[in-house]
């Protein structure tokens, strides 16, 4: 009989396309079923509670997988696969749970966090981990545009197209939580689910307000009819961290 065993992952992102395995076999995917298949001698499946993007961060992604070869305790797997991951991923602890728990199902909800480095000059230490805007932007403006997208809307109009259409493109935000310290800016999303690319798309939208390169008016207007309109435009990969699945 197979166990399920459930994870939670971090990992700097910007060595890796992304968590979705792909051909070429450097995503968080392959290398945690790479790692699981040198310790218990078979191949498995890894399911994510979401697909992070190239450059993406996760502080504690959830994962599940199916095991079994199941005689390791769920401290042994955590020490073990830490021990043949790279570096850049580490899970930070594992447990077993009912086959009923699915890592991406069961999720209730994500919370991403994005930063900016507001400021003339990139901290080497930031690089990677932060969206460099170089220009002045109005704080206040940023911070009033993103209260608009609290709330139960159509985000058809922040989303990208992954190669198929979304049955639903209707997402509920909880909160919207825009902090300031120094030049490091941050914007922490609560939702129950988010669409392909909706929080950086969300966030471009937000500092191009802020850089008075469009009003606030477009965003509600995007709201209202779902509709992408023109200008879209998504920040960078770098700045955005899954920060933790709600169950």
């Amino acid at each position: 009989m197979s166990r399920r065993l459930k994870l939670i992952v971090a990992y700097d992102g910007t060595q890796f396309a992304g968590w979705q395995s792909q051909s070429h076999r450097n995503t968080i995917q392959d290398h945690l079923e790479r790692a699981f298949e040198r310790v218990g001698g078979e191949r498995v499946r890894v399911h994510g509670a979401g697909r992070t993007d190239a450059g993406v961060h996760a502080l504690a992604q959830c994962a599940h997988v199916d095991l079994a070869n199941n005689n390791l305790s769920a401290v042994r797997w955590t020490g073990a696969l830490n021990s043949l991951l790279p570096p850049t991923i580490r899970v930070l602890r594992c447990r077993y749970v009912p086959k009923d728990f699915h890592a991406r199902f069961s999720a209730k909800g994500k919370i991403y966090r994005y930063r900016i480095w507001s400021a003339a000059v990139l901290p080497p230490l930031e690089h990677g981990r932060a969206w460099h805007v170089a220009a002045s932007f109005d704080f206040e403006v940023l911070k009033a545009a993103a209260n608009y997208f609290v709330g139960t809307h159509d985000f058809a109009g922040f989303a990208a197209n992954r190669g198929k259409p979304e049955n639903n493109t209707v997402r509920t935000i909880n909160s919207v939580q825009v902090r300031r310290n120094g030049p490091c800016v941050t914007i922490e999303f609560d939702g129950d689910g988010f669409l392909y690319k909706m929080v950086r798309l969300i966030v471009g939208s937000l500092v191009r307000c802020a850089l008075g390169k469009s009003p606030i008016e477009e965003i509600i207007d995007r709201l209202a009819s779902g509709r992408s309109g023109h200008a879209r435009f998504a920040a960078a990969a770098t700045g955005l961290f899954l920060v933790r699945v709600r169950y």
